[in-house]
């Protein structure tokens, strides 16, 4: 039974977890919407909401810093942080969180895997 556990494990191990929710960070942050699937999209919601929080609260060297450890380090998560901070997160100075929406779109063929879209909430 899996009663008041934390997360989803998404049938992967922690370091391959960590690495996917990463990668998918980085391409919302540089796309603003990709579709993946429902429980992906879930999760990756928990994940970037945090960051997107810590960014528009104070953004110095130290919000930087925190950012750039959660999305990675190489120049993708580099570029991530920068729009993040600079251009995402300002969008939201007003609003408590609530960032992204996530839009049920279809079943993937391969597998009938429920997918969805998960995007920045325009405001």
């Amino acid at each position: 039974m899996r009663h008041k556990h934390g997360y989803r494990k998404l049938g992967r191990d922690s370091e391959h977890r960590r690495a996917l929710l990463r990668n998918l960070a980085c391409d919302l942050i540089e796309h603003g919407s990709i579709e993946t699937t429902v429980p992906k999209a879930k999760e990756l919601r928990r994940y970037i909401e945090k960051i997107v929080t810590k960014a528009k609260k104070n953004p110095d060297l130290n919000t930087h810093r925190y950012v750039y450890s959660k999305l990675g380090s190489n120049e993708r998560a580099k570029a991530a942080t920068k729009k993040l901070i600079e251009e995402i997160a300002p969008q939201y100075v007003n609003r408590n969180g609530g960032y992204t929406k996530i839009i049920k779109t279809r079943f993937r063929r391969g597998d009938a895997a429920e997918m969805c879209i998960i995007e920045f909430v325009g405001e």
